[in-house]
């Protein structure tokens, strides 16, 4: 069993292919985690991506983008080891540390994606 395990939901005002190209870029990859190697496994389209993960942890990541209402419901899990022997207190602040980055990824997402759309207004990419 993986020592980090991190699961996020946020809602995006968007349709899961748009979500999902900001994601096929792995420059993107590299500005959400920047101290970690990753390599896709799974493609999944419109559906998100999963890769392997190396570098400063060693597991699996994925985003799996769920159609709901009129936008997308992204999901986030990180399973993963730290690479460097980590207990008590330091698991505990790298747990807290990734799943802060986790939630800034998906509102740099949110944020970028929804530019300029009104709440309560559908969104232009439906």
């Amino acid at each position: 069993m993986a020592q980090l395990d991190v699961v996020d939901e946020t809602f995006v005002a968007v349709p899961p292919r748009a979500v999902a190209a900001v994601f096929t870029d792995p420059a993107a990859w590299r500005r959400f985690w920047p101290d970690l190697d990753l390599a896709v496994y799974a493609d999944r389209g419109a559906e998100g991506l999963r890769w392997t993960v190396r570098g400063a942890l060693v597991g699996t990541m994925e985003v799996w983008l769920e159609p709901v209402l009129d936008g997308t419901l992204l999901h986030y899990f990180l399973r993963a080891d730290p690479a460097a022997a980590l207990a008590g207190r330091g698991l505990a602040a790298e747990r807290t540390r990734r799943q802060l980055a986790a939630k800034r990824a998906a509102f740099a997402v949110k944020s970028l994606l929804e530019a300029g759309r009104a709440p309560g207004v559908a969104p232009e990419h439906a």
